[in-house]
């Protein structure tokens, strides 16, 4: 049965993408916020869609801590749903997308006209500069820049190698970092189309100021978010 409503979910995950982007591609004609706006009710249709077809509740904790101008939000990064999440929740996220990605219809049109920060993952230096001065034009329109501190998935329960590409962009932009925990992956795996019934929490936690040390920021990071997490793995 899981598996069942698992591709009942997939198929009309694709579905609601496609037909979503298409249908809104008048907006691209208008102001940013429009564009975002339609990224906020997309990211609620899936929501939906999980309720309806996979009885998976999606629940926001911590609302309080969620940033309404410029910060650095780094959440734990266990499946896609991760991603669409913010878009909900966050009043103005803007990504950061390897250039691979902005020659594909729709995708990169809509990231173009809400000022996605694309860059070359192998420039080194290079691209973190890029990343700071494009960052601080974004946070000047009040933006909520989103990057996964681990850089990739990892499963429910294990560690994430968290880089440094995160405490180098704290120093340099001098904004508070928004931790967000979760336990996504336990209900949206990595890999697979089997989607599990349960609930899916995102809790932003208390900011982390901006101004501490690389070590102590990258111990309290680390910390806030594994400490989170691991807990909501155990409701």
């Amino acid at each position: 049965m899981i598996m069942v409503r698992s591709l009942a979910f997939a198929a009309a995950f694709y579905l609601w993408s496609a037909l979503l982007a298409i249908a809104a591609t008048p907006l691209l004609l208008g102001p940013a916020r429009w564009t975002l706006s339609m990224f906020a009710f997309w990211s609620r249709g899936i929501n939906v869609l999980l309720r309806v077809l996979c009885d998976i509740r999606v629940e926001v904790r911590g609302r309080e801590h969620i940033p309404a101008g410029a910060a650095l939000v780094a959440p734990k990064h266990q499946c896609m749903l991760d991603v669409f999440a913010s878009f909900a929740e966050l009043p103005a996220t803007v990504y950061v997308m390897k250039k691979e990605l902005a020659w594909i219809p729709w995708f990169s049109w809509y990231a173009n006209k809400v000022r996605t920060i694309v860059i070359d993952r192998s420039g080194g230096a290079t691209t973190l500069r890029q990343m700071v001065r494009e960052a601080l034009v974004r946070f000047e329109e009040g933006r909520q820049l989103v990057i996964f501190p681990e850089g990739t998935r990892t499963k429910p329960g294990a560690k994430g190698d968290y880089k440094p590409g995160i405490a180098a962009l704290y120093r340099e932009l001098d904004v508070p970092v928004h931790p967000v925990a979760t336990n996504s992956g336990v209900h949206w795996p990595a890999h697979g189309f089997k989607r599990y019934p349960g609930t899916i929490v995102f809790q932003f936690l208390e900011p982390i100021p901006p101004g501490l040390k690389r070590a102590e920021f990258m111990r309290i990071l680390e910390e806030r978010i594994e400490t989170a997490s691991t807990k909501l793995l155990t409701e």
